[in-house]
């Protein structure tokens, strides 16, 4: 899906993730991204979708443990251990391929 936006629109790689991103909270919030993950399990919980949908489950617990500053720190909380590997594993890339130029 998101080849073909980039290839019959003019959005942009990072215009397609923000999308996807948005659209996971979006369906979430209107409760449509759950019967989906139940139906789908992790194949819809990995997509960037499934990242929109883990930061806005994440806010929506977290509201209703503490309040409006769950809003702030919910998303960011239940995302942590992507969020963190993806750092980890992008740092560890970096260290063992060689750059070069691509010309």
């Amino acid at each position: 899906m998101g080849q073909i936006l980039i290839d019959c629109t003019n959005m942009t790689p990072a215009n397609v993730l923000v999308l996807f991103v948005t659209l996971g909270v979006f369906l979430t919030a209107v409760g449509c991204y759950e019967p989906l993950v139940k139906l789908a399990g992790s194949g819809a919980t990995v997509p960037l979708t499934g990242f929109g949908y883990t930061m806005a489950k994440g806010t929506i617990e977290a509201i209703r443990e503490k309040g409006l500053i769950g809003a702030l720190t919910g998303g960011i909380a239940a995302a942590s251990a992507g969020i963190a590997s993806a750092v980890f594993f992008g740092y560890i890339a970096a260290l063992v391929s060689k750059p070069g130029d691509k010309n």
